[in-house]
């Protein structure tokens, strides 16, 4: 059904995300037992400690299960699915044999495509979350930059009338 050249090709694809998950794992493994299980030995000081600014949420969090599933399935997944679908098109349009079994390569690929697309759309949609928050916090420092400014303003023209008052005053007085 499939040509013994492809089979090779899908076999080395299948070693290479292997290795690939096995690293991450290694990776995930070494990262959470130098952050969780083992602490760190804090020197002593002798200078008296300044105050740091408290962390935010994000950077308390670590690694979480959301990240070893993105890193062990969905990217795998994603970039295999591209992987194949653009290897049966090259190997369609050199090969005949590939067009006679389309359907089979087609079914595969829709079969990668389903959770793929899903994994990507979720991608897009935090993708589109960050930008509408970057643009609303650009949007409240443009608004707060303004108000700054017109306080600002408003501030210089109250101590040039107070001035100006004060002047009035004293030449009165004289």
């Amino acid at each position: 059904m499939f040509p013994s050249t492809f089979l090779k090709i899908l076999e080395l694809l299948a070693v290479a995300c292997a290795i690939l998950g096995v690293w991450m794992v290694v990776i995930v493994v070494k990262v959470a037992t130098q952050t969780y299980i083992i602490p760190k030995k804090k020197p002593k000081r002798k200078q008296p400690r300044k105050e740091k600014e408290p962390m935010s949420k994000e950077a308390k969090e670590g690694v979480t299960f959301n990240d070893i599933f993105m890193f062990m399935i969905a990217v795998p997944l994603v970039l295999l699915w591209v992987g194949f679908a653009g290897f049966v098109i090259h190997t369609g349009l050199n090969n005949s044999a590939v067009l006679e079994n389309i359907e089979a390569y087609t079914t595969l690929i829709a079969i990668l495509g389903g959770p793929a697309l899903l994994i990507i759309k979720d991608a897009l949609d935090v993708w589109k979350q960050e930008q509408a928050e970057k643009t609303a916090f650009y949007k409240v420092k443009a608004q707060s930059v303004i108000d700054y400014n017109d306080a600002v303003l408003k501030q210089a023209q109250e101590i040039e009338s107070k001035a100006q008052e004060q002047e009035h005053k004293m030449e009165i007085k004289k």
